[in-house]
């Protein structure tokens, strides 16, 4: 199995949505775009998937363009291809009709010597279920402390 090496990490993404399944995707892209992402300067924040006649693009990923590269370089936030099967697109197609459902980048690796992006299919998160697992979050954190403590003094 090739190594896979991470690049960017879409958090908000996690925050926003209830993330239900998980699919991998090629992208199609430029030279410069491959040399910035070795470099590790592109970022997943605000940017979304959609379809355009049966075929998937990725909108706003911003990556960076590649300091030596002149007249070549590339559009930072250039809509760019993803690759998946057939059957995938139109399964997604499916879920996506369905309400409250969208197509976000989850993290942009390298497998092998192959740029490649998570998709998760999620369900958009209410107000009140933000606040519900900021609280979750926050009494966890405050146990492991508590937790912590009590290991140092005995």
């Amino acid at each position: 199995m090739p190594k896979k090496t991470v690049i960017a990490t879409n958090k908000k993404a996690f925050h926003d949505y209830f993330i239900e399944e998980r699919y991998e995707a090629g992208i199609v892209l430029v030279g410069t775009e491959v040399k910035s992402l070795r470099e590790r300067k592109a970022n997943l924040r605000d940017s979304f998937a959609q379809f355009k006649k049966s075929e998937v693009y990725l909108y706003n990923m911003h990556i960076s363009p590649y300091v030596h590269g002149k007249y070549s370089n590339h559009e930072p936030y250039r809509a760019r291809k993803l690759l998946l099967h057939k059957r995938e697109i139109r399964k997604l197609v499916g879920k996506i009709k369905e309400k409250g459902y969208a197509l976000v980048p989850l993290r942009v690796y390298f497998s092998g010597s192959f740029a490649k992006v998570e998709l998760g299919l999620g369900k958009g998160k209410r107000l009140y279920d933000k606040r519900r697992e900021i609280a979750k979050k926050t009494a966890e954190r405050e146990i492991a402390r508590e937790l912590k403590e009590r290991q140092k003094s005995r």
